[in-house]
């Protein structure tokens, strides 16, 4: 049976490489994105659901089978603690209730390197928070994906990211692989990987699984698309 995908996210760093990816998967009829506004995507699977997601309360989902949560921010861009909880674990927790209530059995969704609600650091703090709450709901699969810090081309510009990368990058190969940075790319690979995957229970992916989730996905495409029977 095809399944029907539920991407919230779909225009952040992550989320621009996964909707192609769903969109291109034979197994999935059809794909709904919670978005603020319309995506310059025509996809005949895509359906668009239009919402502002401090009204979430108010918009009724399709029936769906799968949950891809996307979502983030930061501090600096929310401009406020408060602002960063509401995006980071009130819009995800709100949105997983909705999908489960409209028949979702499965959510994959990123969380971060270092996620734990006893941290000291608020970031990881409300990660953390969000992987306790999604994992307490009466999903049969959940997958929290834990990346470190994220390369590729982001629409905001983030200086501290910025920084950061430009620190890390050169010296990649010499840091221990869970901390190295992380392309976006690979986490929407592992993401969609993972949601193929039929074990039930809840799954925590660190920044190195992750990277190697994804290339090995490349090599079954690669070896798929240059098959004879292909």
């Amino acid at each position: 049976m095809r399944r029907i995908a539920l991407l919230a996210g779909a225009t952040g760093l992550v989320g621009r490489e996964l909707l192609p990816l769903l969109l291109d998967d034979s197994d999935i009829e059809e794909v709904v994105v919670l978005a603020r506004r319309p995506l310059a995507t025509p996809h005949p699977k895509l359906q668009q659901g239009i919402v502002a997601f401090d009204q979430l309360r108010n918009f009724v989902l399709p029936p769906v089978d799968d949950f891809y949560c996307c979502l983030g921010t930061t501090l600096r861009e929310s401009g406020s603690r408060e602002a960063f909880r509401e995006v980071d674990l009130v819009y995800p927790l709100t949105i997983a209730r909705m999908a489960l209530a409209a028949g979702a059995t499965r959510c994959l969704f990123v969380s971060a390197m270092g996620a734990d609600p006893r941290s000291r650091a608020f970031y990881n703090q409300v990660k953390g928070e969000l992987e306790q709450e999604l994992f307490r709901l009466e999903l049969r699969t959940v997958y929290a994906l834990r990346p470190s810090l994220l390369a590729g081309s982001r629409t905001q510009f983030r200086l501290g990211e910025r920084a950061a990368l430009a620190l890390m990058l050169p010296i990649s190969l010499l840091l221990p692989a869970r901390i190295r940075p992380i392309a976006a790319v690979d986490v929407a690979r592992a993401m969609h990987a993972c949601g193929k995957r039929p074990a039930a229970g809840r799954f925590v992916i660190t920044s190195d699984e992750i990277r190697q989730i994804a290339s090995k996905s490349q090599v079954t495409k690669l070896a798929a698309s240059t098959s004879p029977h292909a």
